[in-house]
């Protein structure tokens, strides 16, 4: 009977040995999948900033392209946009 009681308390000791194994690992993956989260949520973040800046710059990419077309249009007016010194608001004929 002696060498039961001595083999149930080693497999219990591997037991628990093995549970607390399997207990920090799952507590180094938790911590590690936060840390991914929070790099995630930071790309995202900056990609939000980089569409914001990206459709400023397309709107004034397309004010600029159709300013110029303006201009090509009509061959009798000074063409320009205001503020830039370039604008004409009255032209003598």
């Amino acid at each position: 009977m002696s060498t039961n009681d001595e083999d149930s308390t080693f497999f219990e000791r591997e037991r628990d040995r093995l549970s607390r194994e399997i207990t920090a690992g799952f507590e180094e993956l938790l911590s590690s999948t936060n840390g991914l989260n929070r790099k995630l949520e930071e790309v995202l973040g900056m990609t939000k900033e980089y569409d914001t800046i990206a459709s400023l710059w397309h709107s004034f990419y397309q004010l600029m392209r159709g300013s110029g077309q303006d201009a090509d249009a009509t061959t009798d007016e000074q063409a320009g946009l205001p503020g830039t010194g370039g604008h004409v608001v009255a032209a003598n004929k």
